[in-house]
């Protein structure tokens, strides 16, 4: 057990350490390698524009759960009206981007791992290399740059639908006063809220991208191999965004309260 235990934490350790190689390669790469433009938009498309079905239809269902929970609760002491501020800043710094870090791991990095898997498994990026090319510059930058900047748009629309669908049911399904239920909402949620909320999503960006392309670059020959990439960078990149939450909670809170 315990020399089981031993292999599982030094193979753990050592993904981290090369994630981290692959990291540092993809920022050095952001200063010395021009990005192909149209490799960079056609993953914006695929990233941001493909996955707005599934992330708005998780805010909005987000967004009224929540709000019907926190109304059956804040009912019972007569603070109906605080429902939606409750729904707002949760949605804003904490379930926002963490779903919809969740849901764009489930589809793109698990499409990540695959493409770059079968690439290697074709042996498509050892002819970069022949070539002269690093991988690093033609696959992995325009898939992290792309994941830096839809995942926050993405966020910033996940948690406006959830906000307005908690709105929604709060006013026409529950009765709540529309007009101190949007004021206690103006009230309450900070631009500190906000800031949090796309913080994480470009780190949880970063990460989603850093993981699926590792995966997919260091996958095991065959078919089996792929399969086995791609399951692995979607677990992984989802225990990473919450275990990751947790810390940057802390540690943005501590940040935004001294400011």
């Amino acid at each position: 057990m315990i020399r089981w235990g031993k292999q599982l934490i030094g193979g753990f350790l050592l993904e981290l350490g090369e994630i981290a190689l692959l990291a540092r390669d993809a920022v050095s790469s952001l200063f010395t390698v021009k990005v192909a433009w149209r490799d960079f938009l056609y993953q914006i498309y695929f990233v941001g524009v493909k996955s707005q079905s599934v992330v708005l239809i998780t805010g909005a269902f987000t967004g009224m759960v929540l709000g019907a929970q926190t109304y059956f609760q804040f009912h019972k002491v007569r603070m109906d009206t605080a429902t939606l501020a409750v729904v707002s800043i949760s949605m804003c710094s904490e379930l926002g981007p963490v779903l919809t870090g969740l849901m764009v791991a489930g589809r793109v990095g698990a499409a990540i791992a695959a493409e770059l898997g079968s690439m290697r498994v074709t042996e498509q990026v050892d002819a970069l290399r022949t070539l002269g090319n690093h991988p690093v510059d033609y696959l992995v930058v325009p898939r992290l740059l792309a994941l830096h900047v839809a995942l926050p748009v993405l966020t910033a629309e996940a948690t406006a639908v959830g906000i307005g669908a908690g709105f929604l049911v709060g006013v026409f399904l529950l009765g709540i006063d529309p007009t101190y239920s949007w004021h206690n909402m103006i009230r309450y949620t900070s631009a500190s809220d906000v800031a949090v909320g796309m913080i994480k999503a470009v780190i949880f960006g970063g990460f989603v991208a850093l993981i699926g392309c590792y995966k997919g670059l260091s996958c095991a020959e065959g078919a089996q191999g792929v399969g086995r990439a791609t399951t692995e960078a979607v677990v992984l990149s989802s225990i990473t965004i919450l275990i990751s939450n947790f810390f940057l909670t802390l540690s943005l809170g501590r940040l935004f309260s001294t400011l």
